[in-house]
């Protein structure tokens, strides 16, 4: 716990590089890859211009999500971020919808690393270890990305402090990672557990995929509408599912995913995938749990009842006797 500490405020104060190993990445190449992307995602994709991203989801006609993706145009093709485990079945369901448009897709997961940075200095980090300017790498939009030599830096909210996305092509030998690394731990940047990038995407309130969200998953359910769904785009896959609930519905989902505080602390981490109660009802299940060196106490994201989704609300992990959790917000 110790190590865990030290790492957090190291990364908050200054910052903290990782590897991105549960997210894969998809290239879609030719001159129709937005308008196709356009027809199939729920964000609007025909906006993008050279530069900027835009984060949206990929749904079954029930709605349930299949897949979140950030899209990032580069100019002459578009990087898709999207979860590991679903890149090689998302291309191969890709491929299968091209009939006559010009679109290629590929699974570029093995070729084109990706490494997150984070934290306070996370921006200076970055321009002084590809020559940027600090200013720039700053100023950087939400899902706006800058070339950097044989990379490309976007930046992300994964975290609560500035945080970014490096993408480098891998050469076979994994040179050019390692020279990226290299440079960025010259800058200041020094590699950190997973548990602490955990402790601040959970603070943040950002769900991940196959944790989170699965493929039973409403994208209401877990807060996604302002995020990754625009209402004012055509057709898309599951679009009706969507709109039903927003317009017949009023919007009201049975489950919310909150971000949640222990309110004392535990000498044995609450387990992922416990019961939530609300008294003696079962109102939900814990999905993401770890350590916030910053308030001393676990953190959490899970799903509880509408009823029970409410600000200042108390449950408790796995029967009423367990230890109990405060609601302090919503995830998405």
């Amino acid at each position: 716990m110790t190590d865990i500490v030290s790492q957090y405020r190291t990364t908050v104060n200054s910052a903290g590089w990782t590897g991105k190993f549960e997210r894969g990445r998809l290239r879609f190449d030719g001159r129709d890859r937005i308008s196709f992307l356009q027809a199939l995602v729920s964000n609007d994709v025909t906006a993008l211009e050279q530069g900027r991203g835009v984060y949206a989801v990929y749904l079954t006609p029930q709605g349930r999500m299949l897949a979140d993706l950030r899209l990032y145009e580069r100019g002459d093709h578009l990087i898709a971020d999207v979860p590991a485990r679903e890149a090689a079945p998302l291309a191969q369901r890709f491929d299968g919808l091209i009939f006559t448009e010009d679109v290629r897709v590929t699974d570029v997961s093995a070729t084109l690393g990706q490494l997150a940075v984070v934290g306070g200095g996370a921006a200076a980090a970055i321009a002084r270890a590809f020559g940027l300017d600090v200013e720039s790498v700053r100023a950087l939009p939400l899902l706006s990305h800058l070339r950097a030599r044989d990379a490309f830096v976007a930046r992300t909210d994964d975290a609560e402090v500035p945080s970014f996305d490096v993408f480098v092509d891998s050469a076979a030998d994994g040179s050019a990672g390692r020279s990226v690394v290299t440079g960025l731990e010259t800058a200041g940047a020094v590699p950190v557990f997973e548990d602490v990038l955990e402790a601040l995407r959970i603070e943040a309130g950002r769900p991940a995929f196959g944790r989170d969200m699965t493929a039973e998953t409403i994208p209401l359910e877990a807060g996604l509408l302002d995020r990754a769904i625009s209402t004012t785009k055509g057709c898309y896959v599951g679009q009706e599912v969507i709109v039903r609930v927003l317009h017949r519905g009023g919007g009201r989902v049975v489950k919310r995913l909150v971000k949640l505080v222990f309110t004392s602390a535990l000498d044995v981490e609450p387990a992922a995938g416990s019961a939530l109660f609300d008294g003696d009802r079962s109102v939900g299940i814990l999905t993401s749990v770890a350590f916030s060196p910053s308030r001393d106490r676990y953190v959490a994201l899970g799903y509880v009842h509408r009823d029970a989704a409410e600000v200042g609300r108390t449950v408790t992990v796995a029967g009423t006797e367990g230890p109990a959790a405060e609601v302090v917000g919503f995830a998405g």
